[in-house]
């Protein structure tokens, strides 16, 4: 089997939090393929130098472009930091990823208590 990618994905109030969590969860990350929407991608790359590959903008197809990849059996879990008190014009979007998440049995953590969890887990990138 392939390498299984993670997903990282943060809303803007939440970038920062991503930031916080990949730096100190790196070793980890590391050992993975990592793929992201686009500015939290960017970030993650420009802050600490993971290397990321980088898809579209949530709102411009991001979000299904990893739901896509979940479906297809190519993401071993996504970690995706939400901001529940913003309204998000591509909510639909959003539910896409979580329902495809949920129909592939895929870890989803939306916050870092979560996240914590997933990482305590045996996953592994293959």
């Amino acid at each position: 089997m392939p390498h299984r990618w993670l997903a990282l994905i943060a809303h803007d109030g939440k970038k920062e939090e991503m930031v916080r969590f990949a730096t100190e969860h790196r070793a980890f990350l590391e050992r993975f393929p990592l793929v992201a929407t686009a500015s939290t991608g960017r970030l993650l790359m420009e802050r600490l130098g993971l290397q990321v590959e980088c898809l579209r903008h949530g709102p411009e197809g991001g979000d299904v472009q990893i739901a896509c990849r979940v479906i297809d059996g190519e993401v071993a879990a996504v970690f995706f930091f939400v901001e529940e008190l913003d309204v998000h014009p591509h909510d639909p979007d959003i539910k896409t990823l979580v329902r495809a998440c949920n129909i592939s049995n895929v870890p989803l953590a939306t916050n870092p208590a979560t996240a914590h969890l997933i990482l305590k887990s045996d996953l592994q990138p293959q």
